[in-house]
């Protein structure tokens, strides 16, 4: 099974935490967890907002991308991007969210996250929570 970490999921990776979501992440094999360029881009974002922390940021960001993959966002995504946009057209939601979404879609990955309601009625989209799981 793949699964694609939502950016939350990846934070509290980073600050390792909660330890029943490090305890689960533990027991996947290397390449099922993956994370989409669009998360990348939201943590990068984070290392640059605060600079005073940058040093220890980059050398956890490095420790998670060692094990978990970046993963491109390519034209299968676009168009899942596409048909979820039009499936949920009135719909106000963090476009970010919505391109994660489509990106997990894409590659028929089941989203990690924290924030279940972001992804909420998304057609087709797996979701799970491994924090509330905890």
């Amino acid at each position: 099974m793949l699964y694609m970490l939502d950016t939350n999921i990846c934070i509290y990776l980073a600050k390792r935490r909660p330890a029943s979501l490090l305890s689960r992440f533990q027991t996947l094999e290397q390449g099922e967890a993956v994370m989409s360029a669009v998360t990348y881009a939201e943590l990068r974002a984070g290392i640059e907002m605060q600079p005073a922390n940058r040093a220890h940021d980059e050398k956890i960001l490095s420790l998670i991308v060692s094990r978990v993959p970046i993963v491109s966002f390519e034209e299968e995504a676009s168009v899942a991007y596409g048909f979820l946009r039009a499936a949920i057209p009135n719909r106000r939601r963090d476009a970010l969210d919505r391109l994660i979404a489509a990106h997990a879609l894409s590659l028929g990955a089941t989203l990690v996250t924290n924030n279940e309601a972001d992804f909420r009625d998304y057609p087709g989209l797996l979701v799970e929570n491994w924090v509330a799981a905890a």
